[in-house]
């Protein structure tokens, strides 16, 4: 074996080592990973205080006390509208259950001919009374064993308490961190390492800042549009389809859909559906020619197909922590894809030439005879760059 597959071997192993670590720790990681997020989005404004001469300890307490205020005034602001909401969505829960009842399962029995046992609600109605005592036995057991228990209690209290702490150090040492891992990278691969890591960084923070800002942008448009269109649970419907905005599309068909069955049980009439359809229309093009082309840029090269795969994927392998470290996986793939096309670009795998072979075409060629004209076909091999005519 050559030094040089040894060292392969080695650093392919190492690699496997820390991803398998990482995945033993799945479970204990979730508080960490958020910290790293709020950390990783924080730095670029510690960076940019530290050059007006201060302190990196004081530029990170400047940065993390508005984080903090920034969420706690957030809370304080969502917790009251959401709590409202809910409560409005409460009461009006009968009628949307009523209007599906009388008018929307009748109306798909109709148009596609199923047997109407299959929406027989009254037989439904008494399955679900049948079983709601056996689900009331389980609720009753997972709520006492929690009782009994409370370690689960007191794991997510720690894990809400640690993300803040872990934020604020990493956010402070986050320079000597990347100091560290630059110091013991392989020579060999550093200046590699080094570019990748730019690129990724540059995709990475692009993307995930100008889709906070995206999100938050079509949140307020939605809840704002909604609500002044009368819909009482329009505020609710705009957060929820801003949140969900992060994955392409998801957003706007579940904020859609909930809106246009809202304006329809609130309203019944074709004038607030039609209001509906023009303010998700609206919406839709705000984020595809302004929003996501100003605040994201197109140069980032994440498309809407790759985001939700990422994301599936991630939840798949993952659960949560996946969803929530699916995109900045998916930067450093593509960061990766890209570096292997230009790689494979590059080697002589692409750029040797293969092996001349002979083209034969056929062409018409046209003889004058003392009899008259005569029409006759050719074959003419292409050997290289000579033209070769077969002698007929």
């Amino acid at each position: 074996m050559t030094h040089d597959t040894s060292r392969r071997w080695q650093m392919l192993a190492i690699s496997a080592a820390i991803v398998y670590v990482f995945w033993l720790l799945a479970p204990v990681l979730m508080p960490f990973a958020f910290a790293a997020m709020l950390a990783y989005m924080g730095n670029p404004l510690a960076d940019r205080l530290q050059r007006l001469r201060m302190g990196r300890t004081l530029a990170v307490s400047i940065v993390f006390t508005g984080l903090l205020l920034l969420t706690v005034g957030a809370l304080l602001l969502l917790i009251p509208l959401i709590s409202r909401q809910v409560d409005n969505l409460v009461q009006n829960l009968p009628r949307y259950v009523d209007w599906v009842r009388g008018t929307a399962l009748p109306w798909v029995q109709a148009t596609l001919h199923l047997d109407p046992r299959a929406f027989d609600t009254d037989r439904l109605m008494a399955q679900l009374k049948d079983h709601i005592g056996s689900i009331g036995g389980v609720a009753s057991s997972v709520l006492g064993k929690i009782s009994r228990s409370s370690v689960g209690v007191v794991m997510w209290l720690t894990n809400l308490v640690l993300i803040p702490v872990v934020a604020f150090y990493l956010l402070r040492d986050w320079d000597r961190l990347v100091t560290w891992i630059d110091r013991m990278l392989p020579r060999s691969i550093e200046p590699t390492i080094r570019q990748l890591a730019r690129e990724v960084d540059s995709v990475l923070g692009a993307f995930v800042r100008g889709q906070l800002l995206v999100m938050l942008a079509l949140g307020i448009f939605y809840g704002a549009s909604l609500t002044i269109m009368g819909l009482s649970v329009g505020p609710l419907i705009g957060m929820v389809a801003g949140l969900l905005s992060f994955v392409p599309y998801l957003g706007f068909i579940v904020g859609f859909g909930s809106a246009l069955i809202a304006a329809v049980v609130q309203y019944g009439d074709w004038n607030h559906v039609l209001i509906v359809i023009g303010i998700f229309t609206a919406g839709q093009l705000l984020e595809g020619y302004v929003l996501v082309p100003r605040l994201v840029g197109e140069k980032i090269g994440l498309h809407p197909v790759a985001v939700i795969f990422a994301v599936l994927a991630g939840g798949y392998l993952a659960g949560f922590l996946g969803v929530l470290l699916a995109l900045p996986a998916a930067s450093v793939i593509l960061v990766l894809l890209r570096y292997l096309g230009e790689r494979y670009r590059q080697s002589d795998l692409y750029m040797q030439d293969g092996r001349s072979e002979p083209v034969r075409t056929e062409v018409d060629v046209t003889v004058d005879t003392p009899d008259g004209t005569v029409e006759t076909s050719t074959v003419v091999a292409h050997v290289g760059d000579k033209d070769v005519v077969p002698q007929r």
